[in-house]
């Protein structure tokens, strides 16, 4: 039984390898790409609509909310940076139904290269939303001693989102293999069915974090409340 799909070598020459993490990785992303080129291609502006523009718009207006509720104020503006993050994690769970399948975020190099788009994300949109004195300023809030305590929070966050989703998801994949290999068809039929739902729910979290670790790094002081004037609240109550 194999630990991760690094371990599946399609192809090799020297020190380049070809393995199921980079092949299952491109293939994901390629179904995503020609996935979303497919189903927009007949968008409609009209009142008139197809059932399945009607359906996409659902969900894309529930995930802008959901982002909203975290609190970005302008949804619009991170939905294809959180949006993809969740369906890549997403379609890279519900693929395992395919025989042969492996999926790359059971490898830790996957789960890395997520988490580090997560750690440059978050500074570019700190950046564009506060300037970069503003955002440079968060690092040393409070006071000046918080600096290397705020570096250690950057890099340790990003640590724990790719470790947490390669040991879930590894762990599922795991648990199906010994199931598979001690006991009849029933167990890793539900196994596998379980592992989808953890899939799911691993994309969510991982999405929901990425969005949160952005909208602190956006997060503005409070406006200062302008003082009403004596005059001006007689006038209000009369």
């Amino acid at each position: 039984m194999r630990l991760s799909p690094d371990e599946m070598i399609f192809w090799q020459h020297g020190f380049f390898k070809l393995n199921a993490t980079i092949v299952f990785t491109w293939g994901i992303m390629l179904v995503l790409v020609i996935g979303s080129m497919l189903i927009t291609r007949k968008l409609s502006m009209d009142f008139k609509r197809s059932r399945w523009q009607n359906l996409l718009e659902m969900v894309v207006i529930g995930i802008m909310k959901q982002i909203e509720e975290v609190g970005l104020k302008e949804p619009a503006k991170y939905i294809a940076f959180l949006g993809s993050l969740f369906l890549f994690v997403a379609m890279a769970s519900l693929c395992t139904i395919i025989p042969g399948y492996e999926p790359p975020t059971g490898s830790l190099s996957t789960t890395a290269a997520l988490a580090l788009c997560v750690l440059i994300a978050v500074p570019l949109f700190g950046i564009e939303d506060r300037g970069l004195g503003g955002y440079l300023k968060t690092y040393t809030e409070p006071t000046i001693i918080m600096l290397p305590f705020n570096i250690i929070s950057e890099v340790s966050r990003t640590l724990a989102l790719a470790v947490r989703l390669f040991g879930n998801m590894m762990s599922g994949a795991m648990i199906i293999g010994i199931l598979l290999s001690i006991t009849p068809f029933l167990f890793p039929i539900v196994m596998t069915l379980l592992g989808l739902l953890t899939g799911m729910v691993q994309a969510y979290i991982f999405s929901i974090l990425a969005a949160v670790y952005i909208a602190a790094a956006i997060s503005s002081k409070k406006p200062k409340s302008t003082p009403v004037r004596a005059d001006q609240n007689l006038k209000h109550k009369t």
